[in-house]
């Protein structure tokens, strides 16, 4: 058996698998966001240890057998965040998360210093990334930042709650803006440049290697061996990759959840900044990926049915699918948390564009799906500039279950799009499978298979034509208001 942990934004979620990447069990325990001010964006670390120990306690609970035979875990978790101990190796404030857009000008602080970091971080500096935030910390918080032992990406705390050690894995380190991708090693000047020093960062690894053993005390508490590995794992994007086999150049997929993702496996560096791509360490040794990154994805499909009251995701999705005969007249942005790809703007937000009295909330609900597809359709352009091109994208995440969404998004893009059985497992199955490689050293392609395909959903011809013409507007309307979004309250209050 083996056991992948995610420590996602809205929850941690535990998966157990057994040797032929059957689903077990699997245990979610809910997480909150904090936003105590603009653009701000923190999670309490404790807090994910605490819902990692509930998760792990209902598996003992319901499938105790099961955990009793694992033989290694793997680790998954939302990227960029900074998570900052002192020096009894406790949390010195909430992290700051992914999400969080406070540090722009901090971004154009570490490019004046390194001109050439794009090209070695794979990306150009944007706000959610680990490094700026450092950057701003020492400005408007010297005090905590003076007394920053250790600085640990999200799932790499809970790897210190479960084995003692501070390590991470290139995936993740990849976000940080501090890994030289190329080699594969921690970047001293880029690490300089926010005022560190190396010993404050964590040993790296990769994703597939044995990093620590779950300390005795847990492993008695869960009724596990006494020699459970903890592999490395890697970060959600990764990690969704090892789930669903994208370790070979060309294969790729579409992550519909709390943000979206267009990930494409590539078997050198590519690194291609000016598009916006994130081209990053896979979580496995001798593969890079490509990634455009949506900061928006599920999140705005239950935002918006939130605020219309709606109780039944599934219930108004039926309803809207059913009055959906043509595009809808209204044009939204989903820009809730910002964007990266393709703009890099932090302060973008969702506008609603084109309502009448007449606006019916189906009608909203499909301008949400569609913003969200064209968004990915600005993905896919940015991928086919780099010369990146995925024949056949499956769709992952909690928007993958419905099967109207992705047709949606196939109709936008002209594309076809797979499902895959069991397309929700999400990160969590791929940390699984970086447990089994890190045990039992078996070749990526016998471990990372791409799962059943359910489904290939092709685009409608008439329908992508439909949509082109919206598409050009849902731009125009974005570089219409990108300076009514630049104008907007300052992003960087401090305490």
């Amino acid at each position: 058996m083996f056991l992948g942990i995610d420590i996602g934004t809205s929850a941690v979620k535990a998966l157990l698998i057994d040797a032929d990447s059957h689903t077990i069990a699997e245990a979610d325990v809910p997480l909150t966001l904090s936003n105590p001010h603009p653009y701000w964006s923190e999670q309490n670390p404790d807090d994910w240890w605490a819902a990692t120990q509930t998760a792990m306690e209902q598996l003992r609970h319901h499938n105790p057998a099961a955990l009793s035979a694992v033989r290694g875990i793997g680790l998954s978790g939302q990227m960029h965040g900074a998570v900052l101990l002192g020096d009894d190796d406790r949390p010195l404030r909430p992290a700051i998360l992914w999400n969080d857009g406070r540090a722009t000008a901090e971004c154009d602080d570490i490019e004046s210093l390194l001109p050439g970091l794009p090209d070695q971080a794979g990306v150009v500096a944007m706000p959610g990334m680990t490094a700026p935030k450092i950057m701003w910390l020492r400005k408007h918080e010297p005090d905590i930042f003076n007394t920053i032992r250790t600085v640990l990406l999200p799932k790499d705390y809970i790897r210190l709650c479960l084995t003692g050690e501070k390590i991470t894995e290139m995936s993740d380190a990849a976000g940080t803006l501090w890994l030289d991708q190329r080699s594969r090693s921690w970047n001293l000047a880029a690490i300089a440049a926010t005022g560190l020093e190396p010993g404050q960062l964590p040993a790296l690894a990769e994703g597939s290697d044995a990093t620590g053993i779950v300390r005795p005390e847990l492993a008695t508490r869960w009724g596990m061996g006494a020699s459970v590995i903890v592999a490395g794992g890697g970060g959600d994007a990764a990690t969704g990759g090892i789930g669903v086999g994208a370790v070979t150049n060309g294969d790729g997929f579409i992550s519909l959840g709390t943000s979206s993702q267009f990930f494409v496996a590539t078997d050198r560096y590519r690194p291609r900044p000016k598009e916006l791509l994130h081209s990053f360490a896979h979580a496995v040794p001798g593969r890079w990926f490509q990634m455009a990154v949506l900061l928006n994805g599920a999140s705005c499909l239950a935002w918006a049915a939130k605020m219309m009251g709606a109780t039944d995701i599934g219930d108004i999705l039926r309803r809207t699918e059913h009055q959906h005969h043509h595009p809808s007249q209204v044009i939204f942005l989903p820009y809730l948390s910002g964007e990266r790809t393709p703009h890099n703007d932090p302060h973008a937000r969702g506008v609603f564009f084109g309502m009448g009295g007449d606006t019916r909330p189906e009608t909203m609900i499909q301008a949400v799906l569609e913003g969200v597809g064209f968004a990915l359709a600005d993905a896919q352009a940015c991928l086919k500039a780099a010369d990146t091109i995925c024949p056949l994208p499956g769709v992952i995440g909690g928007g993958a279950r419905s099967r109207y969404w992705i047709q949606i998004i196939a109709d936008i893009m002209g594309s076809p799009l797979a499902r895959y059985e069991g397309a929700t497992k999400g990160p969590a199955f791929g940390a699984a499978r970086l447990a089994r490689l890190a045990v039992d050293r078996e070749a990526i392609e016998d471990v990372c298979r791409t799962p059943q395909i359910e489904e290939i959903v092709t685009p409608d011809p008439d329908r992508h034509e439909a949509y082109l013409p919206r598409l050009q507007k849902f731009r125009r309307l974005y570089t219409a208001l990108r300076d009514e979004f630049q104008n907007q309250d300052s992003v960087t209050p401090h305490r």
